[in-house]
Formats: C-alpha cells, sequence, structure tokens
C-alpha cells in the first residue's frame, strides 16, 4: 500500500519541475490527483505518463491567481473525486535579479500575485472542501528566502515570507478541524527556475561554496518531503517549516 492511499491531492504548478516531481511521486504513492498549470501541452503529456504507469490523474489549466480558475479546478475535482484531502500550492516564479529601486510596480505585482495571491486563493478554495472531508494537509512551498534576507530578489523573498506566515495563521485558524498547514523552504533546487544559475559555471560554483552539503539538491529531493507533510506521517505537525536547503541557513 502507497503512502497517500485513498488520498485525493490537488497540486499547483506540476506541468513541471518540482511540481511535477510531486504530481509523480503522489500518484506512485496512490494518491489520485488533480494538478494544474498554465503550460497545458507539457501538463497533458505529464497526465498521459501517470496514467500509463498505472496513476490516477487528471490535468487542468490552472492560472494560481485567477478565482474563477480556482473554482473550475475544484468543481472538477469534486466532480471525479467526492472530496479533497491534500492541497499542494507549488506554482511560483522566480525575482528578476534586481536591486529594489529597479523593481517595477508591474514587476512586484505579479511576484505578488503568483506567489502569495495563488497560495492565498488555493486554500481560500480548498479549506471548505477539506472541512467536508474531515480535514486535511495543506504544504505551501515557500523557500530559504523566506526564512532569511538574499540581496536582489526582494520582492520574491517577501512574497515568499509572507507564505510562510500565512502558513501558521492557517494551521492556527483550521487546526479545530482537524486540516493541518505546513511551509517548505527549498535552497537551490535543480530545476528550470534556476536554469541561469546552472548554466553559469562560476555562479554556480559561488553557490555550492555557502551550501555545507556541497551539492545542490533535486526536485525529487523536496518531493519527498512534501510527501512526508501530505501523508498522515505527518499528523501531529502543523504550523512548522521544513528547510530543505543542503545547511545554507543554518549558518
Amino acid at each position: 500500500m502507497g503512502r497517500l492511499e485513498g488520498k485525493v491531492a490537488l497540486i499547483t504548478g506540476a506541468a513541471r519541475g518540482q511540481g511535477e516531481s510531486e504530481a509523480r511521486l503522489f500518484a506512485k504513492e496512490g494518491a489520485r490527483i488533480v494538478f494544474g498549470d498554465i503550460l497545458d501541452e507539457k501538463g497533458e503529456k505529464v497526465e498521459a505518463e501517470i496514467i500509463e504507469g498505472g496513476g490516477v490523474a487528471k490535468y487542468v489549466h490552472l492560472d494560481v491567481t485567477d478565482e474563477n480558475d480556482w473554482d473550475s479546478a475544484i468543481k472538477l475535482l469534486s466532480n471525479r473525486h467526492s472530496k479533497l484531502d491534500i492541497l499542494v500550492n507549488n506554482a511560483g516564479i522566480a525575482s528578476t535579479g534586481k536591486n529594489l529601486e529597479e523593481v517595477t510596480t508591474e514587476e512586484w505585482d505579479r511576484i505578488q500575485g503568483v506567489n502569495l495571491k495563488g497560495v492565498f486563493l488555493g486554500a481560500k478554495a480548498a479549506i471548505p472542501y477539506m472541512k467536508a472531508s474531515g480535514g486535511g494537509s495543506i504544504v505551501n512551498i515557500s523557500s530559504m528566502a523566506g526564512l532569511v534576507g538574499v540581496p536582489g530578489i526582494a520582492a520574491y523573498a517577501a512574497s515568499k515570507g509572507a507564505v510562510r506566515l500565512l502558513t501558521k495563521s492557517i494551521a492556527v485558524e483550521y487546526g479545530p478541524q482537524n486540516i493541518r498547514c505546513n511551509s517548505v523552504h527549498p535552497g537551490y533546487i535543480e530545476t528550470e527556475m534556476i536554469g541561469g544559475l546552472l548554466a553559469n559555471r562560476e555562479a554556480m560554483s559561488n553557490r555550492l561554496a555557502i551550501t555545507p552539503l556541497g551539492i545542490f539538491a533535486t526536485a525529487h529531493d523536496v518531493a519527498l518531503s512534501v510527501l512526508y507533510l501530505a501523508s498522515d506521517e505527518s499528523r501531529y505537525v502543523t504550523g512548522s517549516e521544513l528547510v530543505i536547503d543542503g545547511g545554507i541557513t543554518a549558518q
């Protein structure tokens, strides 16, 4: 029996990268999943591959900043499975690497919209269904930049720091309804989001030099941690922060 056998999960930003890894792992562990993204062609390909491998999955177009998209995704999930046990708010975008005074209002709003408003809308849409299901687990993907100051990515860090505290508020507010909420704080993960860094040998060496473990994580490393928080193995864990950064923020 899989670690998520009998569970129904909704995962955002899952057409590629970290979210894709979570979707594949959850399906392998027995969850019936609905996953969303705005990259429809890639999402449909992932859906087909999961089903071909024996999993239960459905891709849905989901712009996490659009409340109507959330309503459609939740309704589709409810019609297919009649309950919701797990929400992974994974969708996110990175900063543009500018100093604060160079960031435009449009850039700021876009980053806060995807990284913070998307988490708010996801929780708002999912919680009523979790209450009706007798409880659930919400996992919000933050970042090590949500824990410490990082120069050049103020808009991103602000959004991820806010996700950290939104997570704690949800945990306290909905714990009595048996809804848990935790945040995950990855460091440097080998995904397309840091593709520019991975292509720059000097920059990559500099990041590795400040990482005590001396390696970057893979998307699967993060997915395994998300799996723990989504499963009943973490039934007494809520309002917490799971840091996956190779030791960077421990210094």
